[in-house]
């Protein structure tokens, strides 16, 4: 590994000892952005919406990043640390029936009445076709994330690693937002 990256790295974990909440907000938001330039760079938007793109690092620094800090500290002092199957089950289960359907109805709210500027009654019928079929795939496919960070994963890494696969779940959400709407178009 170069030196810089070493040393950044280095710093990086630093920073998330010191200062666990505010390292996993910025990680979250950066992670967002990324996601987001990614879409619209695979959706085939010519010119980087920057609107669109600081209200998805907003949505990842003020929500994503602090939530997930909060819920997996909770979810930890709840079961006590344990990581036996039966535990770490327990924990999926509980995650995948509270803060995933949170987090796929917040996330097309905000997406769509904020990043959008949609009206309410827009918003609100989008939501009651698409959120369960998002919610459905969010199922199919986060038990298996939620497994690895929690078995595998330390305390401190898992919001960060949570978010890496976020972005690439923002790829998909925005993608399948804008085949959708290519459909009805």
């Amino acid at each position: 590994m170069g030196t810089i990256a070493k040393k950044g790295l280095q710093q990086y974990l630093l920073q998330l000892q010191r200062h666990p909440l505010r390292t996993k907000a910025i990680t979250a938001g950066v992670l967002a952005g990324i996601s987001d330039s990614v879409a619209q760079k695979l959706s085939g938007i010519q010119k980087l919406q920057l609107r669109r793109l600081l209200l998805k690092v907003l949505f990842g620094f003020a929500y994503l990043g602090p939530f997930g800090h909060f819920l997996h500290m909770l979810l930890d002092k709840m079961f006590k640390g344990k990581k036996d199957t039966k535990t770490v089950a327990k924990k999926v289960v509980l995650e995948q029936l509270t803060s995933s359907p949170l987090n796929n109805m917040l996330f097309m709210l905000y997406y769509g009445l904020i990043v959008e500027g949609r009206s309410w009654n827009h918003v609100k019928s989008k939501i009651k076709t698409d959120y369960p079929s998002v919610q459905y795939t969010a199922w199919t496919f986060w038990p298996v994330v939620g497994w690895v960070n929690h078995q595998y994963v330390p305390l401190q890494f898992r919001v960060i690693c949570q978010s890496v696969v976020a972005c690439c779940w923002g790829i998909f959400l925005n993608l399948r937002a804008r085949s959708m709407a290519l459909t009805k178009g």
